[in-house]
């Protein structure tokens, strides 16, 4: 099945997928990190009709639609204004929506809990089906990630370990700290592969 990871750069769920025999391509602004022929550089908005088959996981960016961040709404952080903050809200929103109206049979997009002006700015908004961590999937870490899903099942945990770590959230500032909290971890992305990649007609 053509599978398209949207907003991925690392390669990680387009790895998964392909490993187990799927056309897999992924699509970001930036560059394939794994310098892969099967990445598209580019906005995935623009490749939402080129026939994928059945699924769609996407990642979109999650700085402004987040509750952590809903704070920038009402004070902005320095050598910014409330309406860039509140433009960007809405840019953020449109991405999600795009994905989330996109004409493919089943989506998947992961995002974390939103706050309530993100959710009135989405189109036929509705709630994430669930909620998933790390260490419900062989990750010792704690990172609560949302899946809105679209004619998918629920991902089933595949190996609960110990270790409760909050390892992304403690992570020093740095000029790659953006790129390293938006990793994803191998082993949802094996579940996605293995839980949805079966469910070709």
């Amino acid at each position: 099945m053509r599978v398209l990871v949207a907003c991925e750069f690392s390669g990680t769920v387009r790895r998964a997928f392909a490993a187990l025999g799927h056309d897999a391509w992924s699509c970001d602004l930036l560059p394939a990190e794994d310098g892969s022929n099967q990445h598209i550089v580019g906005d995935a908005r623009e490749i939402l009709n080129d026939g994928w088959d059945l699924l769609m996981v996407a990642h979109p960016p999650c700085t402004r639609l987040c509750n952590s961040g809903v704070r920038w709404l009402s004070r902005p952080p320095q050598g910014l204004s409330l309406a860039q903050m509140w433009a960007a809200l809405d840019e953020a929103a449109e991405l999600f929506s795009a994905f989330w109206n996109a004409p493919i049979e089943r989506i998947a997009i992961e995002n974390p809990v939103m706050h309530r002006h993100a959710k009135e700015r989405i189109r036929n908004y509705q709630p994430f089906a669930q909620s998933v961590q790390p260490w419900q999937f062989g990750h010792g870490e704690v990172k609560r990630t949302c899946l809105w899903l679209k004619n998918l099942d629920p991902l089933r945990p595949t190996r609960i370990v110990d270790g409760r770590t909050a390892r992304v959230h403690r992570m020093p500032p740095s000029a790659d700290r953006w790129r390293e909290r938006s990793r994803f971890f191998p082993g949802i992305a094996a579940a996605m592969a293995e839980q949805w990649g079966g469910l070709a007609a």
